[in-house]
């Protein structure tokens, strides 16, 4: 289906059917987006493999809104890099650097 190769910004959800957890994230990140995704389950070791496994930049757990202004929004592969909102907003902007100084004689 288009929708399932396709980021639709939208009121639109795809029903897909899968037999194991494993199936389901192959298809879930068979997509060249990755803005959100969600899941629901109230088993904590499908939570923890699944939200771990699925290459989105923000996951919902048992939630639809899980945008704010303290949550770091953004995806990754074509849907973005980097992450606006939060503390993390800025990283984009700042090059970090690292200075080791031996003893001084």
């Amino acid at each position: 289906m288009d929708i399932c190769n396709a980021e639709i910004f939208g009121p639109v959800s795809s029903i897909i059917r899968f037999s194991s957890a494993d199936q389901a994230i192959q298809l879930a990140n068979d997509s060249n987006y990755g803005l959100a995704s969600y899941i629901y389950t109230r088993d904590l070791r499908t939570i923890s493999k699944v939200s771990r496994a699925l290459e989105y930049g923000m996951v919902g757990v048992n939630e639809t809104a899980i945008s704010n202004h303290v949550t770091p929004f953004g995806g990754v592969k074509e849907s973005g890099v980097g992450r606006e909102g939060s503390k993390y907003g800025i990283d984009e902007y700042l090059e970090m650097k690292y200075v080791c100084i031996g003893g001084l004689s």
